[in-house]
């Protein structure tokens, strides 16, 4: 089953924030009904003011979800808040249930945003969507348990899976106020990094909502799984910064568990069945934008 209807089509995406407003914006451009979801009234103003229509609920409120309205398209795109009192496994896997709890059955294709956290260490390997995960980390569990969950609900026959490599892009460089101050990077030099511009990441989306066959499941990211070094060393350049300086991080922290997933992560189904043309196919042109923007 494809689809690949016409304009006004009515979408919906739930966490509209660094990648769904993207995708907001490219729905919107070819003329379909975009709702947008948000916990914020603040920003659901700025969603109002862009043309798309706010919904202020609550993934993990079922009666603010009374609101959702029937749409043909859904993605679930909710990042998680460190800032919350809420545990990253209610906002990934009970949120994701409360959501397709209130989908109308007109809902034709939902689309989750999940994560290549998903896989455990590889040792430096490729891996693709055949490969057994083996989530090391809280954030890799939580979305393997959500797309999971997905699998066993009524609509496994119209969904999507996007396990997305690191997003980044104008605003989102990480470390690179560090990298201006001639800090060193708590990281090791080697390795890999696996990325896609957030530009590419939506254009992904749309490509997932009119070509995928469902249910299906794709890995997105640009292939190359650049060296950390190179990336570092290539954004320090970008922004007239010293070469960057490495130190090991602590063994227990979050960066050195990231560290130690060291994995390259496949796009040929992406490629192969999508037809997605990235504008982004490396991070030195990605890099290059992000900075400028």
């Amino acid at each position: 089953m494809t689809i690949n209807e016409g304009p006004g089509r009515a979408k919906l995406i739930v966490g509209c924030g660094y990648l769904g407003q993207r995708i907001a914006r490219r729905w919107h451009a070819q003329g379909d009904s975009v709702w947008a979801m948000t916990r914020s009234e603040e920003r659901a103003r700025e969603f109002e003011r862009a043309g798309w229509r706010p919904i202020v609920a609550d993934v993990l409120d079922t009666a603010s979800l009374a609101q959702v309205p029937p749409v043909a398209t859904v993605v679930y795109a909710v990042g998680y808040d460190r800032r919350s009192n809420r545990s990253i496994e209610e906002m990934y896997v009970a949120g994701l249930g409360n959501v397709l709890a209130a989908l109308d059955e007109r809902v034709q294709r939902v689309i989750y945003v999940s994560s290549t956290g998903v896989y455990g260490g590889a040792g430096g390997a490729w891996v693709d969507e055949e490969t057994p995960c083996e989530p090391e980390r809280a954030g890799g569990r939580a979305c393997l348990a959500a797309e999971r969950l997905l699998a066993e609900s009524r609509w496994h026959a119209r969904s999507v899976v996007l396990r997305m490599a690191g997003i980044y892009g104008p605003a989102r460089l990480p470390r690179s106020a560090e990298i201006v101050r001639g800090e060193p990077i708590p990281a090791p030099a080697q390795g890999a990094l696996n990325l896609i511009h957030v530009e590419d990441g939506a254009r992904v989306v749309l490509a997932a909502e009119e070509r995928a066959p469902v249910p299906r499941l794709y890995c997105v990211s640009d292939g190359q799984a650049a060296g950390r070094h190179a990336y570092y060393e290539e954004l320090a350049r970008l922004l007239g910064a010293p070469p960057p300086v490495f130190v090991e991080p602590p063994p227990e922290s979050p960066v050195a568990e990231r560290a130690a997933s060291d994995k390259r992560v496949g796009n040929a189904r992406m490629i192969r069945e999508l037809g997605v043309r990235l504008e982004f196919p490396s991070f030195r042109e990605g890099l290059a934008q992000s900075v400028q923007g």
